[in-house]
């Protein structure tokens, strides 16, 4: 029986997701057509996109504001054309902002639904499980807290396992690696990640690079690697890097993190999805973030984060192994010295990389095909090779 299935993500993270849930999908049900919202990884995959990905990919309470108007005039052209095509089943792909809205007018047409990717409820904003459960039908968890946490709200939710710790090897090889970047085998190398966003880029690179100073200065011959998502982020970190070049061996990548981060001996790294990958890479990491100001004084005065580290490697650990320095603590002075504990201390890097590899093990669980069951299920058609 034909299937028709709305897919809707608003980043290109989400964009990677969909499209290997769409192919796990297709796997399984031979007579699938996919409509939504998806960037080209999704439209390789066969998505018909109704609006390009570009122009839902936003991020912060004050950086939303300017196109709020903008926003809500999307999701209601989108929510009147989803419920016209009457599609079998929507799958709202992380953005929760935006996809829940979504996901409740459509349910509220008896269009069944689905949240890939948990709102971080269980972090911040914790009324928002209320309006999950009025929204989605099931939600599919990255993480097994998640799971947990959801139940206990009654909330049917799924741990799914995280795609990333199926596509990274458990055994990163680093020498493979520097020889793909054309990096010295024996070198020093500290990978560098100021984030994916400009703004990110704009608020984090200078500490980032300062604190590559002072290290520098204390490790000879140290390689300062950078890996950029774009050509919009990598200008703007020439542009920051500038005062810094003739103090570093600076060496900028365009994408390749991944590779960057098995080369290196030590990560200094934005708060986000990066501290997965770090811990998915096995490497000792030190973590800075900087928000946008009027975004970090809301959080603090309606007092929204309730969970103890920021970074998700720290809270799956449930200890800070990767040392946090965030907003007025992200300077060059105090991330300095963590970083080159890192550096000089074999004993405890080696007990880090062991905890990183055992929750590798724990989020591996295929997570596209087990992600593909769990929609088939809601649509009765578990188990299905069609």
């Amino acid at each position: 029986m034909p299937l028709t299935i709305a897919v809707v993500a608003a980043e290109p993270s989400g964009d990677l997701l969909g499209a290997a849930l769409m192919v796990a999908l297709k796997s399984r049900h031979a007579d699938i057509s996919f409509i939504g919202v998806g960037g080209p990884e999704m439209a390789a995959a066969g998505l018909h996109s109704r609006i390009p990905l570009e122009k839902l990919s936003v991020m912060g309470i004050f950086e939303v504001l300017p196109r709020l108007p903008e926003l809500l005039k999307l999701r209601r052209n989108l929510r009147d054309w989803l419920i016209a095509q009457k599609p079998d089943i929507f799958i709202g792909i992380d953005a929760p902002d935006f996809n829940l809205g979504l996901a409740r007018a459509l349910k509220s047409e008896g269009i069944r639904t689905i949240q890939y990717v948990s709102p971080t409820v269980w972090a911040w904003k914790q009324k928002r499980v209320t309006k999950i459960r009025a929204s989605v039908d099931m939600v599919l968890c990255l993480f097994p807290f998640e799971e947990s946490f959801l139940h206990e709200h009654d909330v049917a939710a799924t741990y799914v396992g995280h795609p990333m710790a199926d596509q990274l090897p458990m055994e990163p090889d680093r020498r493979a690696a520097r020889e793909r970047l054309g990096l010295p085998e024996h070198a020093r190398i500290l990978a560098l990640l100021p984030g994916s966003r400009s703004g990110e880029v704009e608020r984090i690179a200078g500490p980032f690079l300062q604190t590559a100073v002072e290290v520098s200065d204390q490790l000879e011959g140290l390689h300062v690697v950078v890996p950029l998502v774009n050509k919009i982020t990598r200008s703007l970190f020439e542009e920051k890097a500038a005062p810094f070049q003739t103090h570093l061996k600076l060496i900028l990548v365009d994408r390749h993190a991944a590779d960057v981060m098995a080369a290196a001996d030590v990560v200094l790294l934005a708060s986000g999805t990066a501290t997965l990958q770090g811990l998915l890479s096995k490497r000792p990491m030190v973590v800075g973030y900087r928000l946008n100001v009027l975004t970090y004084a809301l959080i603090r005065l309606f007092r929204m984060i309730k969970i103890p580290y920021v970074a998700i490697a720290n809270l799956l650990c449930g200890e800070m192994l990767a040392p946090e320095f965030i907003q007025k603590r992200c300077r060059a002075e105090l991330m300095t010295p963590a970083v080159l504990q890192m550096f000089g201390n074999d004993e405890h890097t080696s007990g880090i990389e062991q905890r990183y590899a055992e929750i590798h093990l724990q989020l591996r669980r295929d997570a596209a095909a087990s992600a593909a069951e769990a929609v088939l299920d809601q649509l009765g058609y578990a188990d299905s090779h069609v």
